[in-house]
């Protein structure tokens, strides 16, 4: 697949990135891509949900009424789980959802997930740019002259700038990720990925090492 490179205003440059077949031409994975997410969502959770069993609740113990004799069922203290503010039968308490995957699995979902969106024709090869210096309103510029304003983007860079980084932080579509921290998450949930011109063999590298 060949695609043409675009530069900050939005016109070709001329130039084209021939992405290789055996990376963005693969057949996808859907059983690994559905692996790799259920990994990261299940990675991030906090698991710090906590209810009060009735041994934990702050109530007295006492017996509310006598054992026989009143027409109703034996009630032992206002601890039991059937009374309002007693406590909670089996309910969640602080856990690690952490799983590990092999890393050939995360590898192939990732490479899954971009197979998909360059089979979408969502994939945009820009030119390596910078700014010299954190400025939101360059970067909205640059998106809209990719006309990829109203979309969720993932931009792929060969590695961190801190300049593009604070400058793309209050865009709510965008963000931003080096070719080692990209995830299948993020890629399944963007729209279209913009690739830094040099990402792309940055990407192949890291693939085939």
């Amino acid at each position: 697949m060949e695609l043409a490179v675009y530069n900050i205003e939005g016109k070709e440059t001329g130039r084209t990135v021939v992405l290789n077949d055996e990376l963005f031409g693969i057949e996808p994975n859907d059983h690994a891509i559905w692996l790799d997410v259920k990994q990261y969502l299940a990675n991030v959770r906090q698991g710090t949900a906590k209810t009060k069993g009735r041994s934990e609740v702050a109530l007295s113990t006492r017996k509310l009424k006598k054992q026989k004799g009143t027409g109703g069922a034996r009630a032992g203290s206002l601890k039991s789980p059937v009374f309002v503010g007693g406590g909670t039968m089996f309910g969640p308490k602080p856990r690690n959802y952490y799983f590990k995957i092999n890393k050939q699995v995360k590898l192939l979902a990732r490479l899954s997930a971009i197979a998909y969106k360059a089979k979408e024709n969502k994939i945009i090869i820009v030119e390596d740019f910078n700014l010299e210096a954190p400025k939101t309103s360059d970067f909205v510029k640059i998106n809209n002259n990719l006309q990829i304003s109203d979309k969720k983007s993932v931009f792929v860079l060969p590695e961190r700038n801190i300049n593009l980084y604070l400058s793309s932080r209050n865009l709510q579509r965008v963000s931003l990720a080096t070719i080692s921290d990209l995830n299948t998450y993020s890629i399944m949930n963007a729209s279209v990925l913009v690739f830094f011109e040099s990402s792309v063999n940055a990407l192949q590298s890291n693939a085939n090492s």
